[in-house]
Parts: C-alpha cells; structure tokens; sequence
C-alpha cells in the first residue's frame, strides 16, 4: 500500500510499505478521505513539539472496513466508519477522573503515533463510529467537528445567547455551526474575506472583517454594546485572545481552543472587572455519534467546508501548500484509491 511520511521536517513522500494486519479486537480499514489539519502541517514543518520522524501524519479521516480480527455486534465488513484518534492511558489522573481528552499521556494519531494519511489503517473496534447515508467527504470532518463542538459544551450555550467564534477557519466555522444547533446567534470574525463567505453560507447571523473593523464595532453592532454572552476564541494568536475578553459581557464565558505558540501579556483586572469564566477546551469526548446523528439527520451542512479535495498523488503537493499558507482553502482533503 501507500503511505505518506514526513520524513524529517519539510520532507514528504509518498511510499510504499506493507499491508497492516489487525490484531484481536481491531479492525483493517480502507481510508476514503483524510483531511488536512494544522497538526499535520506542524509535522510537516517541524514546530509540533510531540512529533517524532519519520511520521505519518493524519487524525480526520472516513474509511471503509475490509477485515475485523474477533467478534463485533456493532460493525461489519463494508461499514463506512471514522474513529477516535486520541489514545488514553487510562490510568493518569485526568483519565481516572474521567477527562480523558486531556490525558496526561494522551497519544493522537499524526503526531505521537502513525496517522491516517496511508491507505490501509488499523484500528481497535471500539473506536470506530459508523455512518449511514453520510457522504464519506463529510464523515471526515466529524473529528474537526468534535473539536467545535466540545467547547460549544465546554461554553454550555444556550438558546437566544449572543456568541461571538473569533477565527474562521475550519475549527472556527465548526464552532459556529455547533453553537448553531443549540439556537444561538453566532457572530464569527476573521480577516480573510472567503472565509466569511463561507460562514454567511453556513447561517452566521453576521461576520467581521477584522482587517477593516474593530471588535468594539461588532460588540456594538450585535450587542448594543452590551457585549456577547459566549466568545469561542479559535486561532490561538495573542491579540485574539484580548479581543475575546474585549468583546465579552459581563459575566460571560470565554473558551480557548487555539492553541497558542506565544505568550498574551495583559492586566488580570480585565478579566477581575467583568468577572469571566475562562475555559481551556482540548480535544473531545463522547460527541462523535451526537455529530454523525446530526448529519445523518441533515440537521447540519458541513459540504462548504470542504473547499479542496486531491487525489494521493498530489497530497505531497497539498501538504506543501497547505504550510506555505494557503489562505483560502478551508479544509482539503485527501483521497485515497478505492480497492484495486
């Protein structure tokens, strides 16, 4: 089969190796789709801290499965299925405490351990979620879409809540969309116009260009001034983060999901003043059946999402672009060939 490595940072093949073989209790899997994240693009660039080479990235992903090692009541051959690319040791403190997305020794796939960007995967059974009459491409992105919606939980939102997702790339959008499904009124803000689009598609009840306002006019224009209930920040830049608190009501809940790689300096009475909860939001539990009844249901579009879609023969090619920066693709994905 094919895989792709990142073989050292900022080199990228695609190679072939052998077939995996499950073992009791797994499932081989044929992977239809994978997306591209910003942890794969931190593989590739050498700025993921907990990566090793060489690596094969990938954690979104939809596949087919062609082979159970062992008894299933749940799933068979032929089920289209994605999977929970966390592994837990089960055992730390967070994970007896039942936060197991924030493991101490947590594993994801692409970055600590082999990812899904190859064409034949393993994975053990209880794992694994299936979908019916879900379009593999979106079934891809339910891992993206747990990232979103956890916060949105994390949050506790509301209907009728005034909530404010600063970044609009594919993690923001899915937050928007989450905080959506609970009736809220989302407000998203970015600075790369397409993106906004694609939000004002997906039903925001209003954007911002943060390049041409400031984040006291969107308080202003969707608040009165009064400020937004809920601000989901989710690019992890340090000007973001002051605008969340900027933007925030008294009273309200700030959630952090971008992960930040520089420090934030400001003044802890802005947060004393208006008397916000701050929550750190990592990873996901127990939310991927939630978003796969949400699409099977077609309580949700995802599809404008997915602005990029290339065959394995140019994922090497996708992944380079995606590290230049490639602004206006939202979410690529990469497809893998069905069975020769």
């Amino acid at each position: 089969m094919h895989s792709i490595h990142v073989t050292t940072p900022g080199e990228v093949d695609v190679v072939k190796v052998e077939d995996p073989r499950p073992q009791p209790g797994e499932a081989l899997l044929r992977v239809r789709y994978a997306g591209i994240c910003g942890s794969d693009i931190q593989t590739f660039r050498g700025t993921q801290p907990f990566a090793s080479y060489p690596r094969v990235p990938g954690h979104e992903f939809s596949a087919e499965i062609v082979e159970i090692n062992g008894p299933s009541e749940d799933l068979a051959v032929g089920d289209v299925v994605t999977g929970v690319p966390y592994f837990q040791d089960g055992s730390c403190y967070a994970c007896r405490r039942g936060l197991i997305n924030a493991c101490e020794h947590n594993e994801t796939m692409g970055v600590h351990r082999d990812g899904a960007f190859q064409e034949l995967i393993t994975m053990p059974l209880e794992r694994l979620h299936r979908a019916r009459g879900v379009d593999p491409r979106d079934l891809a992105i339910v891992e993206p879409f747990s990232i979103g919606y956890h916060a949105m939980l994390r949050a506790d939102v509301t209907e009728g809540e005034r909530v404010l997702v600063l970044g609009a790339g594919a993690i923001g959008l899915l937050t928007m969309l989450s905080a959506r499904t609970r009736g809220a009124e989302v407000w998203i803000a970015d600075v790369v116009a397409s993106r906004l689009e694609v939000a004002t598609t997906l039903g925001a009840a209003g954007t911002v260009d943060l390049s041409q306002e400031t984040v006291e006019s969107v308080v202003q224009a969707a608040t009165d001034g009064d400020g937004f209930d809920v601000v989901l920040e989710a690019t992890g830049l340090p000007v973001s983060f002051l605008n969340a608190i900027e933007a925030a009501a008294v009273g309200a809940r700030l959630v952090l999901i971008g992960n930040g790689t520089r420090e934030v300096t400001l003044n802890q009475s802005a947060l004393i003043k208006k008397e916000l909860d701050v929550f750190g939001s990592r990873n996901s539990k127990d939310v991927f059946e939630t978003l796969i009844d949400l699409l099977e249901r077609g309580a949700v579009d995802v599809a404008p999402l997915r602005t990029k879609i290339v065959p394995l023969t140019e994922a090497k090619q996708a992944l380079e672009d995606a590290a230049a920066g490639a602004a206006d693709d939202i979410k690529v994905l990469i497809e893998f060939p069905s069975a020769s």
